[in-house]
Formats: C-alpha cells, structure tokens, sequence
C-alpha cells in the first residue's frame, strides 16, 4: 500500500465506531467535565510529561481543552466505551501536513481504567485506519518527551517504529526535553493492521476478557 504523493485532504471531525469504542469528536462543553473525573485519579502522573501542568480542576481543564482546539492545526477525538458512553481518554491529530500526507498523534490521554485496555488498542486502530485509507496519508508519527517510558512503550506496542532522539528539542516546564520519535508509515500499515485485527478478534480473548496472544506476537 503506498498514498500518492501529491498533496492529500485535511482531516475532518470524524466518528469512528468500533466493537468496543466509539471515537468521536471532542465537545468541550458536554465532554470536559466529566473526562476530567475520569481523567483525576492518576492526573499528576498523566501530565507529567505534557506541556501543560496538570488543571487543578474541571474548569481548568475545560479551558486547556478550549485553548487546544482553537488551533486549526489539530483535531482532537474522545474515546468512549460503546455501550456505557463512558469517557475513556482523549487523543489529537496534530502537527497536520496534508502537502506531505503527514500527521501526528499526540495529547493521548486515558484513564486509569481504560490504559492498555481493549477498548484503547481499538481506538488506536481505528485513527490509524482512518489515517491511512480514509485519508490516504504517507506518515503518522508518535514523538513524547524521551524520559517517557510509558508513552515510549505504549508506541511500540501499537506498532509505531522508534526513529530516534531529538536532543534538546524543547523546553518544557523549565527543563529540557529530548524527544524521542516514532512513525508508523504506508508500507508499515498492512502489517501493523493485520496484527490489531488478529489481536482484536473475538477469539483472541477468553471468557474474563484477558487475551489469550499480545498485540506484538500477533503482528
């Protein structure tokens, strides 16, 4: 599978449905709130490593989110369980650069019940779906500060390929920030969606929902 390489379109609000997750996007309004109460019980840690410092409440936060989508070169989407409509996390498209058919995913958060859930795994297949064979772009890219390790393996795990370090790249909070870079690229995605699609069939999980086989052994 390789996209053209002429310039692609710029990505729309989108709702994508999957088995479990529903990806859709975010409304500061009806969504803040309560994201944020799923969002606090690991909000330190979960903020660590962005460039904001962690909102000290609903109202705080509904403010970075409204700040965040004001600029037109992101698009950001909610995660929520299907059945419950429960918030689950939050992730961007950002960085967009549709004359090269290159964009990046970054801002993902998730709550503590949701991480390395199924519902998370398949959120992130269906935005590189959508990436790839809606929008037909080249490249989708995963960059987090290097120290990172959570994030940095959370990308791997998803089939994102480790590029290298950006040393010195940013400032952030007062500090020095190495950014570590991975990409998933149009010749990748074949593999790396036959391995979500093995890893989220039915079959691959037993009766209390545990799988049975990793996303990594799977690919």
């Amino acid at each position: 599978m390789t996209a053209c390489l002429t310039p692609g379109p710029m990505p729309r609000p989108v709702v994508l449905e999957g088995r479990s997750v529903r990806v859709r996007p975010l409304v500061v309004a009806s969504d803040a709130g309560p994201l944020f109460d799923a969002l606090s019980p690991d909000l330190e840690r979960t903020y660590q490593f962005l460039q904001a410092s962690a909102p000290s409440g609903s109202g705080v936060f509904a403010s970075l989110l409204a700040d965040w989508q004001a600029n037109p070169a992101t698009l950001q989407f909610l995660f929520e369980d299907k059945a419950s409509g429960r918030p689950a996390g939050t992730a961007s498209f950002m960085r967009i650069a549709p004359e090269h058919r290159v964009l990046e995913v970054g801002f993902v958060v998730m709550a503590p019940w949701a991480q390395r859930s199924m519902l998370a795994t398949e959120a992130h297949y269906l935005l590189a779906r959508h990436v790839f064979e809606d929008l037909g772009y080249r490249r989708y890219e995963w960059k987090c500060d290097d120290r990172n390790l959570r994030s940095r393996k959370a990308a791997e795990r998803l089939g994102f390929v480790y590029e290298g370090v950006f040393r010195a790249h940013m400032i952030v909070k007062g500090h020095n920030r190495d950014t570590a870079w991975f990409a998933i690229v149009d010749a990748d995605w074949p593999g790396v969606k036959a391995g979500f699609e093995r890893w989220l069939a039915p079959n691959n999980f037993d009766a209390d929902g545990r799988q049975r086989q990793s996303l990594a052994a799977l690919r």
